[in-house]
């Protein structure tokens, strides 16, 4: 059994995350939550992932637990999550990383020399169809990789654009972390990164709402393309990767996940559309965290080893900071 406590309830996964631990009380014993700006009390302290739990100290959440969820304000995610490794705890991480590229660095080194558990929440690792698409690179199915096409796109409203703002490199910082998360785990680090990051000023809001960024490999190019501007853009997110014997489209990427693959032997006429369809369970209904908090348990206990090294959570770090000019807030208003 792991004693673990919640640090912040304004990250907007955060919750869900709480909810996911709830589910499994045969691993894990919840000491409590702590967040300090009221606020956020008032605004989600109500919430059913929260009901029942006792409200602690940043301090106390870090005494009794042998494991924390980081869930803040993005700002603080890497400071707080270091006082969590100063004091020993293994760390569930909400993204992307805050700070600059030295502490986060300090955090993930830091963490490794004490062989504690960093987990960061990247929810598309957890996704079904994306995890197929990884074993059958891994396998070799769909030979050398040429391309990855990954778009994460919405359109937001205003309250939420508001709250974009706050961030350099605004809707490519939040959304764009997670397709840089796959692509540096299927391709590694970039050669060159060219970036287009664009303002449209839809509502009079002004931050980079029209993002383009080009990942340059020896032989391969990954384009990943985010925008908070995007009519029925969460219905054309996608997450395409073509090598010399196939190609893998997840597109939609959840609600409906959506599946299609083809290799040399399927795609036999040149110009048609040749391809199957495979089915997967869309578990961003029935918990898209679930997994995701068993693994945390499993990582910690060693029975199983995280995937997703320090170097790498390093490394899409640097790309991500790369891609939008260095990681930097304007502001820090919560929405």
């Amino acid at each position: 059994m792991i004693k673990i406590g919640q640090i912040g309830i304004g990250h907007n996964h955060g919750e869900a995350k709480m909810l996911a631990v709830k589910k499994f009380p045969e691993l894990f014993e919840i000491v409590g939550f702590a967040e300090e700006n009221e606020e956020w009390i008032l605004k989600r302290g109500n919430l059913s992932g929260y009901q029942g739990l006792e409200r602690l100290s940043v301090d106390e959440v870090i005494e009794k637990s042998d494991a924390v969820l980081i869930e803040t304000d993005v700002w603080n995610l890497t400071s707080v999550a270091q006082k969590c490794i100063d004091a020993g705890k293994h760390i569930h991480m909400d993204k992307p990383a805050s700070g600059t590229l030295q502490e986060y660095k300090h955090l993930l080194d830091t963490a490794k020399a004490k062989n504690l558990v960093v987990q960061l929440a990247y929810m598309y690792r957890y996704n079904p169809a994306v995890q197929k698409c990884i074993e059958l690179i891994n396998e070799g199915k769909l030979g050398e990789i040429y391309s990855i096409n990954a778009e994460m796109s919405t359109f937001h409203n205003p309250d939420y654009k508001k709250w974009l703002t706050n961030f350099g490199g605004g809707i490519m910082y939040i959304l764009g972390s997670h397709l840089v998360d796959l692509i540096v785990y299927i391709l590694g680090k970039p050669e060159k990164i060219t970036s287009f990051l664009k303002h449209t000023k839809l509502d009079d809001i002004d931050f980079p709402d029209n993002n383009l960024a080009v990942l340059e490999y020896e032989k391969a190019l990954a384009r990943i393309f985010v925008s908070s501007v995007e009519v029925n853009g969460f219905g054309r997110r996608q997450f395409m990767v073509s090598g010399s014997k196939g190609t893998v489209n997840i597109c939609p990427i959840e609600r409906p996940l959506t599946v299609t693959y083809s290799d040399t032997s399927i795609a036999d006429a040149t110009y048609e559309d040749r391809k199957i369809n495979l089915s997967f369970e869309d578990n961003s209904a029935t918990g898209r965290y679930d997994q995701m908090m068993k693994d945390f348990y499993a990582y910690i206990m060693g029975t199983k080893q995280n995937p997703f090294t320090y170097e790498h959570d390093y490394a899409v770090q640097e790309v991500l900071s790369e891609i939008i000019g260095g990681v930097k807030f304007y502001s820090k208003n919560i929405n």
